[in-house]
């Protein structure tokens, strides 16, 4: 079986235990999408402090509050206290609040009150925004609680618990989206060559539950038919599950994502494919890019105000899903993995391309290469015809990157090539063309001769500058 870690996290560690420490109570938003890790985050941090673990369910209020009476027990050591039928949530936390297994806690130590999958009270009733705010003024912000909301749902999150007009507004005194993990990660989860563990992320992305699915004993594309392309397997139908559980129409949201796997990146071409009204096509895109499942992109010298916007699937995992499991559906369900995994691996290179720009922008935005240069701004650049994969400006220093990816082996004349090419293609592009310093810089899956390049000022990079060991894996609870 894969192996159970707790990989990284350190940032949200040390946040969470920062809260924590302080001396009035806490009540924290921590959200992120599904599958992320947020749940291992929360069990992590709360070893060894006292407090509640409560999963939420989607069976109303009544079924939740005796749930939650009961874990509270359990913690008060008091076996009667989860007897009455408690009206509700207030009149549950204020009985909670004056036990005296609550006020005999060992001095000085916060309680913690996580309350997970948040969002699926929401659901059963919208009033609990306003509920909770009750519950926050009148019982637990005057005493010693971290009170943590957490929950997989984005948009509910950001909208109900976050946004604005939010009855919790402005009672939370901290919120964090969980992330996927760094890329280096990966190899906590398998024992990959540096083009393997690219090609997973290609896949799986940086989400632990994900990853956790490839068995670290088996070879790349063996791990791929049986946790992704096989009937039953959990990858298999994860995407449908995602957009079910993020959307109210999950069927929209389906041929929009593969109309952008099949390469339509422009409103016009996604309506055309997908033969949905232009205004209906914006309002979901403008979700999507919203919760950052889809990145919209415009030249990164472009006036903010520029409108002919491409668009791309920014998670990976939903990206092969629409690229791969969908438009192969019905030979995955009659069993014919086989013949799937070989037109994979056929149109494979293609598709890797274009994941191998936004694997390289994550390295350049995290620091992981090039981490001498700094950047206010990085993006894609195109003009008519011209196109280069990565440009980034520093406007405090008049410095620009002029960056090209190429997902194959380089020789040594190929890569000069490349890069004498990006330096014609350049002068295209206008931005501080009187007094910029000008960087040219090539990405490769393997570039030979590389050495002889960085002697000439470029940058030349390739698999092998990607660190990929890590400390901070740490065996599950």
């Amino acid at each position: 079986m894969p192996q159970q870690n707790f990989v990284d996290r350190d940032q949200e560690l040390r946040f969470l235990k920062e809260r924590h420490a302080t001396d009035t109570a806490e009540c924290i938003v921590l959200y992120g999408r599904r599958r992320v890790g947020k749940t291992s985050l929360l069990l992590e941090f709360m070893k060894g402090r006292p407090g509640i673990y409560f999963l939420a369910s989607e069976e109303g209020d009544a079924r939740n509050i005796r749930e939650f009476a009961h874990h509270a027990a359990q913690f008060l050591h008091d076996p009667a206290f989860e007897q009455p039928q408690y009206a509700d949530w207030n009149s549950l936390f204020s009985a909670f609040i004056h036990h005296t297994g609550f006020a005999n806690r060992q001095p000085g130590k916060k309680v913690v009150i996580a309350i997970d999958e948040f969002p699926y009270l929401i659901a059963r009733n919208p009033a609990i925004p306003s509920i909770y705010q009750k519950c926050w003024d009148e019982n637990l912000s005057g005493v010693p609680v971290m009170l943590i909301l957490s929950g997989s749902s984005v948009s509910t999150m950001e909208t109900e618990v976050l946004g604005t007009a939010s009855p919790l507004y402005g009672r939370r005194t901290g919120q964090w989206q969980v992330q996927p993990l760094p890329y280096p990660c990966i190899r906590q989860f398998v024992s990959y060559s540096p083009e393997e563990c690219a090609m997973t992320w290609f896949m799986l992305g940086g989400i632990p539950a994900y990853l956790r699915q490839f068995d670290p004993k088996k070879p790349f594309w063996e791990n791929v038919q049986a946790s992704i392309l096989s009937r039953g397997a959990y990858l298999a139908t994860e995407g449908d599950l995602l957009l079910t559980y993020e959307f109210r129409e999950p069927a929209n949201y389906r041929v929009i994502f593969r109309a952008l796997a099949s390469g339509c990146t422009t409103l016009g071409d996604i309506c055309n494919e997908t033969g949905l009204d232009k205004g209906m096509v914006s309002k979901y895109l403008s979700v999507l890019t919203r919760l950052h499942i889809v990145h919209d992109e415009i030249p990164v010298t472009a006036s903010p105000k520029f409108r002919k916007r491409h668009y791309l699937i920014a998670d990976p995992y939903l990206s092969f899903y629409f690229r791969y499991i969908i438009p192969n559906r019905i030979d995955l369900e009659a069993d014919r993995t086989g013949e799937v995994l070989e037109r994979i691996q056929g149109t494979f290179p293609g598709y890797a391309g274009g994941m191998f720009e936004q694997l390289t922008a994550h390295l350049i935005r995290t620091k992981l290469l090039l981490p001498d240069l700094h950047f206010t701004t990085l993006g894609r650049w195109w003009y008519q015809e011209q196109e280069i994969d990565f440009v980034g400006l520093d406007e405090t220093s008049d410095r620009i990157l002029f960056c090209e990816c190429k997902w194959r082996d380089l020789s040594l004349a190929d890569a000069k090539r490349i890069l004498l090419d990006l330096e014609k293609k350049s002068a295209e592009v206008r931005w501080r063309n009187d007094r910029r310093e000008e960087l040219f810089c090539l990405v490769g899956k393997h570039i030979f001769g590389k050495e002889k390049l960085r002697a000439e000022g470029y940058r030349v990079l390739d698999l092998a500058d990607v660190p990929l060991d890590i400390p901070g894996s740490r065996p599950s609870p």
